[in-house]
């Protein structure tokens, strides 16, 4: 087969293409308005495939932000790093680790004849530097590395910190997990230290393995606040859409805007990460690219930790597990909270994890999973579905009211239709950016009542019923469909499901006295299924849209 020849035409339009989605993602990173409407309207020939790629093309850019995670630098490598031998009053001994801020050396303070850790600051980071300097000046803490001093010399900041000798825990966890125990009594410490800095009003925000010191007798230490927020907000020190933060470790809020706001119960779900760590040797998600690492954080559950390691508590499995939930309501309301449920571990006590009540119970099945977000993709198409429900089945309540008892119009109307509309719903969708796991999912569910409803009509052919005798079974094929939603996505699809399983026998009733009441009964309750919570996540949609964040589905 001979290659197909690329028409200069053809070679034009693709480079107009690729030339405006340039203008638009350079907009976007220049923290400008990236108006994709405009784009189309400027070029209406490209119109439709603009708006298909600008999804997809956000995607890339942002999470293409996030940095390798900060790590030490390996033993080997350090000796091939020239340390320089003095920076003002310090004089440096040797590299101990760099990261996306800086470089930190084990330094001799001359004045005060004692060892120190020296934060070297990399040029352009001087904002951030700042802000940690200010963040550090607020938290004194034992768990907590405490910073000396702050300053400038020969043009380079610096921070003179604490100098905790010993390890990581990164290091410490590399080869084998730690007793469950000992790591249950290590985060139990930690969190500690994380509620001060909370109390303190700062956010860490890149809590991880490698930022937890270990010294000889055991005792951890945090450290490393250069990504630390202040709860209340105040001005960002990054653009606005930004992923900062180490992908294995970072909760779904931190790397999109839609998963909800960044705040203190996302500093407990890294520390569930760490925990997860140090019970299995891996972190709860790892894939072999940052894009993957965090498209696995926004669309999957972590492997319990028992499948893992089996010498890990029920209990404790539980107490890390809540730390990794979603969405941040269901996790632990503080990082006290976490430390008292491990203390009430380590005491051989009852946490309160297991202690959930019926209310609870029933508050959860009601609560939106973190699969929720995805609707936002949705909402739209929702309502164009709600007004082809209705239609199809105006249809066919008119066929009924005017007689026709041939069965080809209505199977039309309900398979080949049907199928069609599937088709052109799915093709609209995948227009709006990358399709998730849980998307693919409620599309199997959902094909799978439309093949139901075609077998509903072919069924009646051969038993010879009379054309739709059996279509009060359609509202209960329907409220199965929004039953599955209620568990993947919001319970709140439950109160759709029930009023769909209810109208089943209404409707069969009305059919026996008019029967074209029926379908127009059904087609009321199925078109209100559809539209409202369209509408709703529509309008959240939109309100997204009015900054600058990832697509509402990621």
């Amino acid at each position: 087969m001979s290659p197909r020849t690329v028409s200069p035409a053809d070679a034009a339009r693709d480079e107009r293409l690729a030339a405006v989605l340039h203008d638009l993602t350079e907009a976007r990173r220049r923290g400008r308005s990236a108006d994709v409407e405009a784009a189309a309207r400027a070029h209406p020939d490209l119109a439709d495939e603009l708006r298909g790629l600008w999804a997809a093309v956000q995607l890339a850019d942002e999470l293409g932000r996030a940095a390798a995670p900060p790590t030490l630098a390996p033993a080997e490598s350090r000796a091939e790093t020239p340390v320089p031998r003095r920076l003002g009053d310090f004089e440096l001994l040797e590299e101990l680790g760099r990261g996306g801020m800086g470089v930190v050396y084990k330094a001799r303070q001359a004045s005060l004849d004692r060892v120190v850790a020296l934060k070297v600051i990399h040029r352009g980071e001087h904002e951030r530097f700042r802000f940690e300097a200010k963040a550090a000046a607020r938290l004194r803490h034992p768990n907590i590395v405490t910073v000396h001093d702050a300053g400038e010399c020969d043009g380079r900041p610096f921070l003179c910190m604490q100098y905790v000798a010993g390890t990581t825990l990164a290091r410490l966890v590399a080869d084998q997990p730690l007793p469950p125990r000992e790591a249950a009594g290590i985060v139990a410490v930690v969190a500690r230290a994380v509620h001060h800095a909370h109390e303190n009003g700062i956010l860490h925000r890149d809590l991880k393995p490698a930022n937890v010191l270990i010294d000889p007798d055991g005792k951890p230490y945090v450290t490393d606040f250069g990504l630390a927020k202040e709860v209340a907000g105040g001005p960002s020190l990054t653009q606005s859409g930004a992923i900062l933060g180490t992908p294995s470790y970072m909760p779904p809020e931190q790397v999109s805007g839609s998963r909800g706001r960044v705040g203190p119960r996302s500093d407990v779900y890294a520390l569930g990460a760490i925990l997860y760590e140090l019970l299995t040797g891996r972190p709860p998600f790892r894939a072999a690219t940052n894009f993957d690492t965090l498209m696995l954080v926004l669309d999957q559950e972590p492997v319990p930790p028992r499948q893992l390691n089996p010498q890990v508590d029920r209990a404790l499995e539980l107490i890390c597990l809540k730390c990794l939930q979603k969405h941040p309501d269901l996790r632990y309301a503080s990082a006290a909270a976490l430390a008292v449920d491990l203390e009430r571990f380590l005491n051989g006590e009852r946490p309160s994890v297991w202690s959930g009540t019926f209310a609870d119970v029933v508050n959860g099945l009601f609560t939106e999973t973190h699969h929720a977000a995805v609707l936002e993709n949705w909402g739209l198409l929702w309502m164009w579905h709600s007004l082809k429900a209705f239609l199809q089945c105006a249809a066919t309540t008119l066929l009924c009211a005017l007689g026709f008892e041939s069965r080809w119009p209505y199977l039309c109307i309900w398979s080949f239709g049907l199928f069609v509309w599937c088709g052109i719903f799915w093709k609209l969708r995948k227009r709006g950016g990358p399709v998730l796991f849980v998307e693919r999912v409620i599309a199997h569910v959902w094909g799978a009542a439309v093949i139901a409803t075609t077998g509903v009509f072919l069924v009646e052919i051969v038993m010879g019923l009379p054309v739709l005798k059996l279509s009060p079974v359609l509202p209960l094929l329907g409220g199965t469909v929004f039953l599955v939603k209620g568990g993947l996505l919001t319970g709140r699809f439950y109160a759709y499901a029930f009023a769909l399983y209810a109208s089943a026998l209404p409707m069969a009733w009305l059919m026996d006295l008019w029967r074209p009441g029926g379908p127009l009964l059904f087609g009321v309750v199925i078109a209100l299924c559809f539209f409202l919570p369209g509408l709703k996540y529509y309008r959240q949609f939109r309100r997204g849209c009015a900054g600058t964040r990832l697509p509402a589905g990621l």
